[in-house]
């Protein structure tokens, strides 16, 4: 099986997470990215046998929209043992693009040899527009569920 080969499967586009996770961000605080590492296993014909690809997602590269990329060999973790994230410098609307890259091996029908593909696969996704938005702190005299104003309470 060819690195073409390989590149032509349908290999899904990487899940992206983020936390926190409302349409808006804090500036100069973490935004968490993280994604699935699962292997995906496909089934193929290549030259009339049946093959069976298992293709694991190795590499990640996120970008900000700020200018900002992260490279990394780590799918990320949730809050609090996270260790893939960003921080917006500045107030504006950004959407993240994560891009996977996938090695894989693969097995012929009949075979019980597993033999590794050269080469690597990559998929993209991009998260929906969010806002990343600078917010201040004030005191206030009650809970801001009973009346939140000032509309940043």
């Amino acid at each position: 099986m060819t690195q073409e080969d390989f590149r032509s499967l349908p290999l899904p586009a990487p899940t992206l997470t983020l936390q926190p996770d409302r349409g808006w961000v804090l500036i100069n605080i973490e935004t968490i990215v993280s994604t699935d590492p699962a292997p995906v296993t496909l089934r193929t014909d290549l030259l009339g046998y049946g093959v069976t690809v298992q293709a694991t997602p190795t590499r990640w590269e996120y970008h900000f929209g700020d200018g900002h990329t992260l490279t990394t060999d780590s799918p990320g973790h949730p809050y609090p043992h996270h260790d893939t994230f960003h921080r917006y410098q500045q107030p504006g609307t950004y959407a993240i693009t994560l891009t996977a890259q996938w090695t894989g091996r693969y097995q012929i029908d009949g075979s019980p040899i597993w033999r590794d593909i050269n080469g690597t696969a990559l998929t993209t996704t991009t998260s929906a527009p969010f806002t990343a938005e600078e917010r201040t702190s004030r005191l206030v005299a009650g809970p801001c569920t009973a009346t939140p104003t000032p509309p940043d309470c």
